[in-house]
């Protein structure tokens, strides 16, 4: 495996493959209330801020206490430092709430709905903001959790090598791109996610990158 930057040619149409398949190409459209899911990614806090600025929605939940990949950069927990960004960039504190205990996506979607409920605040719909590649299953999995709301799915529009470039790990990227590949059908047979579509070409991609030694993200 290598330590660049870059996708390596011999990779690069399988990890395109993967990287396609995670993004749901929804057209980001207004909502009742914009769900930014925590990771090591602040780019996620990034694109928040800016639909919340350009008024696709009046309310923010950033959602997500910490992973071991994250707990180093965020050590107040993901949705603590995300609204600190999305403050920074002109998001105004009373409309963002914060859900800092969740530690998985599914967590993510019941711990933000109790707070909503919480706060007696009622949603129909909702963009889910996540890294590129968590896009279906954030999506899968809401639909499980929170059939009744309409789900949007967005993400900082970046190509895949900009994307690996403003990560600056290739390696990091790729394992998360098959560790949530393989989520996608293990999570729906577990009942935690609704079942998606697996092409062929999905899954021979995924097998071959597995093959290659991206394996250090799979359960």
């Amino acid at each position: 495996m290598t330590t660049s930057v870059l996708v390596p040619d011999v990779l690069r149409a399988d990890v395109e493959t993967l990287w396609n398949y995670h993004d749901m190409h929804h057209a980001v459209r207004p909502a009742d209330v914009g769900i930014g899911l925590g990771s090591h990614d602040l780019g996620v806090a990034t694109y928040t801020a800016d639909l919340y600025l350009q008024g696709l929605f009046p309310l923010i939940v950033f959602t997500g206490a910490n992973a071991p990949t994250t707990v180093s950069r965020f050590p107040r927990g993901e949705a603590v430092h995300y609204k600190a960004h999305a403050v920074e960039r002109g998001v105004p504190e009373e409309a963002v709430l914060v859900e800092s205990q969740a530690t998985n996506t599914g967590e993510n979607f019941t711990y933000t709905r109790a707070l909503l409920a919480q706060h007696e605040i009622t949603v129909t719909s909702a963009v889910l903001i996540s890294r590129p590649y968590q896009q279906r299953r954030a999506y899968a999995t809401c639909k499980k959790l929170w059939p009744e709301i309409e789900i949007t799915c967005a993400s900082l529009p970046l190509s895949l090598d900009d994307y690996v470039e403003s990560i600056g790990d290739v390696d990091r990227v790729i394992n998360m791109l098959v560790g949530d590949t393989q989520r996608i059908t293990e999570y729906a047979k577990k009942g935690f996610a609704i079942e998606q579509p697996y092409p062929d070409e999905v899954r021979v991609a995924f097998e071959r990158l597995v093959d290659a030694g991206y394996t250090s993200r799979l359960i």
